[in-house]
């Protein structure tokens, strides 16, 4: 691997977890993509937020890493909503939870499944990335918890947040504005690339696949998807990450069957046709396939 790509991998790691914190707070501008006149998503490093604003308060999905949060929340006032009222975090991962300390010292409720609220409580060692995410403290941690879903009716709307089990993580959920016609999926939807599966806390390939399937049930040619990373998405294009994902399974089950080894799968480079399209993200397929083949 040249110098280059050393330095390359580097920074991706660097940037889309905890370690970033420091360097990313020089940098911390998120960009806001109008999805409808009150839903807008804000895009940068880390996770991709939803916002949600209205007479009842401004709703927030995801909270991107800490040094993020004045700058979120400038860009969110600047769109005509306020300090969030409720936040629900998608999952535990420190690019979607990072501001949960800073938001919750506003007075923000925040919610989220069972299992991420363990996770925060506890801290976590992401294995893959060698790294350490501390225990959030007090008021970063979610105060309502739910184990299937939940829903909430503001701002004329209902939004149901609905959990996914042992995909991503073993506490997913994805968001679904049901008059609007929009999705949060969170990282359940990495938009074209590769996704990160956290086999070492629950998730699974075929667990991603499951989730994947659900949504695309409850989708149609007209719903707006916003994915955890990559640009605002339709069905189309969750259909093509679908396809991939399947692809993926049915090949490296075999391979699995017939006693490969993560390693030795990986070079069997079977996802080969792949990559072009799916491999220019966090991961090559090579290096994917060590990190979810445990999973498989």
């Amino acid at each position: 691997m040249t110098n280059k790509r050393i330095c390359i991998l580097c920074l991706v790691v660097i940037c889309f977890f905890i370690s970033a914190y420091t360097l990313m707070a020089d940098e911390g501008k998120l960009a806001p993509t109008q999805v409808t006149s009150q839903i807008y998503m804000l895009s940068g490093k880390g996770g991709n937020v939803g916002v949600f604003m209205g007479d009842d308060g401004t709703f927030l999905i995801d909270d991107n890493f800490a040094p993020m949060t004045e700058s979120m929340v400038k860009t969110i006032k600047s769109l005509g909503g306020t300090h969030p009222r409720f936040l629900i975090n998608t999952h535990y991962h420190a690019d979607h939870t990072g501001g949960n300390e800073n938001i919750g010292q506003g007075g923000t409720l925040i919610f989220s499944h069972d299992n991420v609220r363990e996770r925060l409580v506890t801290g976590s060692y992401l294995e893959p990335f060698e790294a350490q995410l501390e225990p959030t403290q007090a008021p970063g941690l979610p105060v309502v918890t739910f184990s299937e879903g939940i829903s909430f009716h503001i701002n004329g709307e209902t939004v149901a947040a609905i959990h996914v089990g042992h995909a991503h993580t073993d506490g997913d959920s994805f968001i679904i504005f049901e008059n609007a016609n929009i999705i949060h999926a969170g990282d359940l939807f990495f938009n074209g690339f590769y996704p990160f599966i956290d086999v070492h806390h629950g998730g699974s390939l075929k667990g991603m696949i499951r989730g994947v399937e659900e949504l695309m049930s409850l989708s149609d040619d007209n719903t707006r998807i916003i994915p955890g990373h990559g640009p605002l998405a339709d069905k189309n294009q969750l259909r093509q990450y679908q396809k991939m994902l399947q692809t993926a399974y049915d090949r490296l089950r075999v391979l699995k069957a017939d006693g490969y080894s993560a390693k030795d799968a990986a070079e069997e480079n079977p996802l080969a046709d792949l990559e072009e399209e799916w491999g220019d993200g966090l991961f090559k397929g090579s290096r994917w396939i060590e990190i979810i083949y445990p999973g498989i």
